[in-house]
């Protein structure tokens, strides 16, 4: 059984997430997308939120489960018992810091290993940042996070507003 995982703080879950999502689900038996907690990142949704749009966002895939972590990634990865870890790339800059990440990881744990799989084109200029930015002056991001929370999504940018 071919097992992936796909981390990140997801903080809000995009459609790009989705479509790495999805596609790294079509190449294995089971995919956990893990929500990562990071101290060191200034996060808008609690964990229980980020979980609750990610499991939105991809219930119609039977062989993907959304957990949570506050350790390490590599740790994540041993648990799952993970054959590689996935990530999405955008750009030039992203394909060096995951080189970095993946070199970084199997220092710790020398069975990591990373496939990574380029965005689709018209989803590569969305971030969870740009999704924020957009959203907090009130802005469309129905383009930009799956159709299922696009509404709770724009309520807790609205409430940051206010």
């Amino acid at each position: 059984m071919t097992t992936l995982l796909f981390p990140g703080s997801f903080d809000p879950f995009t459609r790009g997430h989705r479509d790495i999502a999805r596609r790294a689900a079509r190449i294995c038996d089971k995919l956990y997308v893990a929500i990562m907690n990071n101290d060191s990142k200034k996060l808008l949704f609690t964990s229980e939120e980020r979980v609750d749009m990610a499991r939105k966002s991809l219930s119609e895939y039977p062989n993907i489960e959304v957990i949570s972590s506050d350790g390490l990634t590599v740790d994540v990865f041993r648990e799952t018992k993970a054959n590689a870890v996935v990530r999405g790339i955008r750009s030039e800059s992203d394909f060096r810091y995951e080189a970095e990440m993946a070199l970084a990881n199997r220092l710790l744990y020398p069975e990591y290993d990373v496939v990574l799989l380029p965005c689709r084109d018209d989803l590569s200029l969305i971030s969870s940042s740009i999704v924020k930015e957009v959203g907090s002056y009130g802005g469309d991001i129905s383009k930009m996070v799956p159709a299922p929370i696009v509404d709770y999504v724009n309520e807790k940018l609205k409430k940051g507003r206010n």
